[in-house]
Formats: structure tokens, sequence, C-alpha cells
């Protein structure tokens, strides 16, 4: 036989033996596992300031315990208390059981037991309640879809769906709106 089909018989041989053993000692599929999604990060009994794009306050909050989503950078808190300022230099307080903050920091979700309370400094003296409601810091504007009371010296409003102007302190009720005045005491 001449030496070259020798050759190829062995190289040939080596090739089988080669892939035979890579293909015995593959790797098995790395398993997929999904858990918990751990937060970016996570604050513990602390205050922030938000700032907007012209470097002001846009709102300030306290709060036991903040997370934040790593993939959507939006932020969940429980039992907030959000300081939101208004022209006149007071600051709207409202505070719920679970807050939510958008990945801008331009819309803040209130729920479950909302209750927010107009600036001292306003000279009007109004509490809103509700399940949930809805803050837009930068355009000063606050919004429920559910049942809400306000409360005033003097009055009482309740209806479902509202929409207020945190500046000037309007409100404006969508349906089933009821009033009653209840006179001051002397």
């Amino acid at each position: 036989m001449n030496w070259k089909v020798w050759l190829t018989i062995v190289l040939s041989v080596a090739a089988i033996v080669t892939g035979w053993s890579a293909w015995l000692q593959r790797a098995d599929p790395v398993a997929v596992t999904t858990g918990p999604v751990r937060s970016d990060y996570v604050l513990r009994d602390f205050e922030m300031t938000a700032l907007n794009q012209e470097g002001q306050e846009s709102f300030t909050l306290r709060a036991p315990l903040l997370e934040q989503d790593p993939s959507e950078r939006t932020i969940t808190i429980q039992t907030p208390l959000f300081f939101v300022p208004e022209t006149e230099g007071g600051h709207w307080q409202a505070r719920s059981k679970l807050g939510w903050i958008s990945a801008g920091h331009d819309e803040l979700r209130l729920e479950g037991d909302v209750r927010m309370t107009s600036p001292e400094e306003g000279g009007r003296d109004i509490a809103l309640a509700t399940e949930r409601m809805t803050i837009l810091p930068e355009t000063n504007q606050a919004r429920s879809d559910e049942f809400v009371t306000v409360q005033q010296p003097g009055s009482r409003i309740e209806g479902r769906g509202m929409e207020v102007d945190l500046a000037d302190q309007r409100y404006t009720f969508l349906s089933e709106v009821k009033q009653r005045y209840e006179p001051r005491r002397r």
C-alpha cells in the first residue's frame, strides 16, 4: 500500500475519534432561571428632593422604603409623603399606602387611602380624600378617576373623577357631584 493511503486512513480515524470525543464532552445547555427581579437600589427611611429641567424643586418625598425597577427605571414606594410645591411658595402634601414614580419623574401615582392637603400659606384649608390619584408636578396638576371628597371650611364636595389645578387651587369634578354646606360653629 501507498503511504498516502495509510496517511488518509490515519487522519480519517483521528478526525472521527476527535469528533466523537467532542460530541461526548459537549456542555449541557445552561438552565435559565427566573426569580424575583431585584431592585436597582433600595432606600430606607429617607427624604429626597427631585428637581425639574430648570433645576427647581419638582417634589420632595419622605418614605420608609423606596425600590427602583432596573429594567423600567420606575420607582415604587411604601407609605409615601409627597410635598409638591406651588407657585406661592407653599407645598401641597399628599400621602398614601403605596406610591409610584415614572422613569422621567414627571408622574406620581398614589394608591390606597390617598390624602392630600393644601399649603398652610394659601389661606384655604383644603383636604382631598380618594383611593387613587395621579400628580403631574411639571404642570402642577392632579387627577383621579375614583370617588373623591373635598373638604374645606364650610363645605364638603363629593364626586367621581376630578382634576385639580394645584397652583390655582381649583378643582373640577367629572360626574356624580354632591355638595353640602356645613355652617361653622360659633
